[in-house]
């Protein structure tokens, strides 16, 4: 047998997709796919989940992500025993007479290894959207996340192939014929012919073979530090520091579970970035960044990683697309690689499946990259910047004292913390109101459910808030598309409707505006209203012109002028396609 084999899938019915990499992006990917009813493949070269130390947060996005497919209470129950090892790791300093250790304040993020604190943030700042059960579970480490996410997938068919990777795929206008092997020593499937989907989606990380082999321009900037992250037993610890520390030579992590360490050097790249890492190269890596003589007796996990930053300009080329690390690298500073390839996911998956099922209006798989890659690009950006902070020269030492003292303000760390959170991430979709093109507010209405648990099924959502029948009758013929649901919610009497995309993205959004003898008195506070003004406490309050929506308070109802229902109708149009001529 040729040393290029195939999974094994029947290759006359084939299947809709496949997806090489089986991190929590093709992972997620795929669970959303098979929401829909997709076929799915998933492939992966390693026979087990990678114990690499990596990502050990989400934000506020990924975390609603999970919260809108049911699964946050199972990350919950991963954050308190991740929180159960931070409580150990301070037990253990404490215990060795590390310094001064002194209670930890809540923690918000870091940038460039500058902590920000909880409670210097503007809580109240309308940018936190209330996410709901969502914005209590962050504390989520990677592989804990994959494993969750590999059974789900499980649970909805899709078809994992671990030891297996692809080697080649020929593209057509119609399809995909991927070539895979067996990796080595993993016992991966063999057999069988050219495994055909529809669509191959490559989220093989950042030496992606599918983006090679497409053929994906990848330009960027190239890297200038060497960073080690490992999972290690010591001795002489008790002489490091506490969470992110600034020495004379570089810049080091301790924490926030024991034995954990990242280091940041900035003498060039890393010679062999596949080499092994070894306890040596970590103590010598360690020593020089602290200034310690801390020894490494054991190694549990370690990687390499650099500050390489590049991206695809584009994440589609004919039937092949591309997702999270496969799509844009850059260094790990701030968290924002794995929630921003969770974001690919949940915005590819939904478009994709409809286009497989031919239900995809013209140009809305077009959008996936037209809306994540600003993004991506955001997130370059972000984290070239905090390399400029973190080198080990003068100038950008003054420059990280400056930052140090915004970040130490209301208004700063306001400003970062919602950055690094996600919260102000929003996509430019038609129409006025300040709610579109953002997550949905987890809204909490009058029967007890609230708003995410009705994306459960993946369909989008139209929420009737007013009482108005037109919206519902806007979306007839959507059924299996669009959730119609007609509720109350008392604490937003300023809404009238809103239509919520699968990915938990409000694509429209009816506001309602007071008449003019009752100005103020219908907008709660501290909400936008469709002109994005906030609502001012008190009647008679002046407010900007808004949408033509008006609350009519005698009626107790909220409902759409025509100009909203025509703008209802082209959102419906745009991310749902025609409604069935049986309806129509």
């Amino acid at each position: 047998m040729d040393k290029d084999t195939v999974a094994g899938t029947d290759p006359d019915t084939g299947t809709d997709v496949v997806i090489a990499g089986a991190g929590p992006v093709g992972l997620l990917l795929a669970c959303e796919l098979a929401l829909r009813g997709v076929r799915v493949v998933v492939l992966e070269r390693r026979a087990e989940v990678d114990e690499t130390v990596k990502a050990g947060a989400v934000n506020t996005p990924s975390a609603e992500a999970f919260y809108r497919r049911g699964l946050l209470p199972a990350l919950a129950e991963v954050q308190r025993a991740a929180l159960g090892r931070f409580d150990s790791f301070m037990r253990q300093r404490r215990a060795a007479g590390a310094g001064a250790i002194r209670p930890a304040p809540k923690f918000a993020g870091h940038f460039a290894g500058i902590m920000l604190h909880a409670g210097n943030m503007d809580a109240a700042d309308p940018d936190f959207h209330r996410a709901g059960p969502a914005d209590d579970v962050g504390m989520v480490p990677q592989q804990a996340l994959e494993r969750l996410l590999a059974e789900r997938a499980a649970e909805l068919g899709v078809v994992l192939r671990r030891g297996v990777e692809l080697t080649g795929f020929d593209a057509s206008g119609d399809g995909v014929a991927v070539r895979v092997r067996a990796t080595a020593g993993t016992g991966g499937a063999e057999g069988g012919g050219p495994l055909r989907a529809a669509w191959l989606v490559g989220c093989d990380g950042g030496r992606s073979t599918v983006r090679k082999l497409a053929g994906f321009p990848f330009p960027g900037t190239a890297p200038e530090i060497t960073g080690h992250q490992a999972m290690v037993e010591m001795t002489g610890s008790e002489a490091l520091g506490t969470g992110w520390v600034e020495t004379e030579t570089g810049i080091y992590c301790h924490g926030p579970v024991p034995g954990r360490i990242l280091t940041v050097e900035f003498g060039g790249p890393p010679a062999d970035r596949d080499a092994p890492v070894t306890a040596g190269e970590l103590q010598a890596a360690l020593r020089r960044a602290s200034g310690t003589d801390v020894t490494i007796t054991e190694v549990h996990t370690a990687t390499r990683f650099t500050d390489n930053a590049r991206q695809a300009p584009d994440y589609r080329s004919g039937r092949v697309l591309l997702a999270g690390d496969a799509a844009h690298v850059h260094s790990p500073f701030g968290g924002q690689g794995l929630n921003l390839g969770i974001g690919d996911a949940m915005n590819l998956g939904w478009k994709l499946a409809a286009t497989v099922h031919g239900r995809a209006p013209e140009g809305l798989l077009d959008t996936y990259t037209a809306e994540r890659h600003p993004i991506g690009a955001w997130v370059l950006e972000w984290t070239r910047a905090q390399i400029a902070l973190m080198r080990p020269e003068p100038h950008a030492r003054a420059l990280r004292k400056v930052v140090a003292e915004l970040t130490g303000t209301v208004a700063g760390t306001t400003f970062f913390t919602k950055k690094i959170s996600g919260v102000c991430q929003r996509y430019d979709l038609p129409g006025g109101h300040p709610l579109t093109g953002r997550s949905a507010p987890d809204l909490e209405l009058a029967d007890g459910s609230r708003l995410g648990a009705h994306l459960r099924d993946g369909q989008g959502l139209l929420l009737v808030l007013g009482g108005d029948p037109q919206p519902a009758a806007c979306a007839e013929g959507y059924g299996g598309r669009v959730r119609v649901v007609s509720a109350r919610c008392p604490d937003q009497p300023e809404l009238a409707a809103l239509l919520v995309r699968p990915d938990g993205i409000t694509a429209w959004a009816a506001g309602a505006v007071a008449l003019p003898d009752e100005a103020g008195a219908a907008a709660g506070p501290g909400f936008p209203d469709s002109s994005g003004a906030l609502a001012s406490e008190g009647a008679g309050a002046p407010r900007k012109a808004g949408t033509a929506t008006a609350l009519s308070t005698a009626a107790g109802a909220a409902t759409c002028a025509a100009d909203e229902t025509a703008a209802l109708e082209d959102a419906l149009r745009r991310w749902f396609g025609a409604p069935d001529e049986a309806a129509g």
